[in-house]
């Protein structure tokens, strides 16, 4: 058992996602069952192969952004971050913590973050003749109709350096961009600079968006997504039998962590322990392969880094990305390594983050670990027999066990587990 300097437990949480802004609206959606996914006005055309996601609605960055001047130099990404990382700092009230800045830190999970198409509208055009585009004008006039300062905009590291600058952390400063494992091994990346001892205190999470065309070409697995544009509602529904494919959205999380220790010594409110985590990986080509090993071996490691044995795991939050191969190897994973164990599948309300995934993901085990309830899976209706696990289904799981492991893979091959346990 780790000592209580370097026993990570969580004391915020904060999050700008798909099914509410702040703690309270996303408890709500996940109690009720809410779904966030809905057509996209602006690519809702056959033109496009991407028709429908889940957007963060009514978000205002400049009540989180400060100083103001920042929003020049930060994508929606980057503000979704700052503005998660904002609220999570308030819950852990760390005004009042006279937190050490050399030993305060910050790691973040991130997506490679898509330049909005309108910035470069004038640069393109410059570069057009006679309906073709000439790459030799762009030194000449078309990179002058940039803002000098784009770049910034859309760097993957700039979420952990805003936040940072923000709250005056100067200690271990780092970004982890792995697609949808990146959250994950970020808040797993924290702890172990806390297990470390290289820090006391650290601001861990992650952001992302796919609604933006260019990752969709980027990725092209168009074949992937679903193509329920009728009923978006219910396009996102892992397990089940009639799935089709995955959707896309955007959001961010963001959590405090900390070691016990100095949690205690500030008298702050522990709402979760990191009990133990792995990170594996087995070689996948998207589509056609997935890391069944890799899963298999991340849950067995994180098992065992926990202490823990797969009896003793209330519910697993599982990645559950709503395609038909993949969720059916990874439900086997589940039920060799854990059983018959509750599963909940947070993807079905706001569809794949991307970076972000994990991390908001993550907020379903919060809400679970500290009310007993564990979310059901939205549009689960029929039994897939060849995903043979206990799926949370029609309305919240009431568990005694306050335990829960969560999963992240990617479509190349990497796989991350993380056991959450309730204090």
């Amino acid at each position: 058992m780790l000592s209580p300097a370097a026993e990570v437990v969580i004391t915020g949480v904060g999050m700008a996602c798909p099914i509410g802004i702040g703690q309270a609206a996303v408890e709500q959606a996940l109690e009720s069952g809410t779904s966030a996914v809905h057509r996209l006005p602006h690519f809702d055309t056959p033109d496009f192969p991407v028709r429908m996601g889940a957007e963060v609605s009514d978000f205002d960055p400049k009540q989180y952004v400060t100083p103001r001047k920042s929003l020049k130099v930060m994508s929606r990404s980057i503000q979704l971050a700052f503005a998660s990382a904002q609220l999570a700092t308030q819950q852990a009230n760390l005004a009042a913590a006279g937190v050490e800045p050399e030993r305060f830190g910050v790691v973040f999970g991130a997506d490679m973050i898509q330049v909005e198409p309108d910035e470069l509208t004038n640069a393109f055009r410059y570069c057009i003749e006679n309906n073709t585009f000439d790459v030799t004008r762009w030194d000449a006039r078309a990179i002058s109709e940039l803002y000098p300062l784009w770049m910034l905009k859309y760097l993957p590291n700039m979420p952990a350096c805003h936040v940072a600058i923000a709250l005056d952390a100067r200690g271990p400063n780092n970004t982890i961009v792995l697609a949808e494992a990146s959250s994950l091994l970020a808040i797993a990346e924290g702890a172990r600079v806390i297990e470390r001892g290289h820090a006391d205190m650290m601001i861990v999470g992650g952001t992302g968006s796919r609604l933006h065309p260019l990752s969709w070409a980027f990725r092209d697995n168009e074949k992937l997504h679903s193509c329920r544009w009728e009923q978006p509602e219910s396009a996102s529904r892992p397990f089940d039998a009639k799935r089709d494919g995955m959707v896309y959205g955007e959001g961010a999380a963001a959590f405090v962590i900390e070691s016990r220790q100095h949690a205690v010594a500030r008298r702050a409110k522990i709402l979760a322990r990191i009990a133990g985590f792995a990170s594996t990986f087995q070689a996948c080509t998207p589509g056609e392969s997935f890391p069944g090993r890799a899963v298999r071996l991340a849950i067995s490691q994180s098992l065992k880094a926990a202490g823990l044995d797969a009896k003793e795991i209330g519910h697993v939050n599982a990645h559950g990305l709503s395609t038909v191969q993949h969720d059916r190897e990874e439900a086997g994973a589940i039920r060799e390594k854990l059983g018959d164990v509750p599963v909940t599948a947070p993807k079905s309300f706001f569809g794949n983050l991307g970076g972000g995934t994990g991390a908001v993901e993550l907020l379903a085990s919060m809400y679970a670990l500290e009310h007993g309830r564990v979310p059901h899976t939205l549009n689960y209706e029929y039994a897939d027999p060849e995903c043979p696990i206990n799926v949370v289904q029609g309305s919240p799981l009431e568990v005694k066990q306050r335990t829960a492991l969560v999963l992240n893979q990617t479509t190349m091959g990497q796989s991350v587990a993380m056991v959450l346990s309730a204090e």
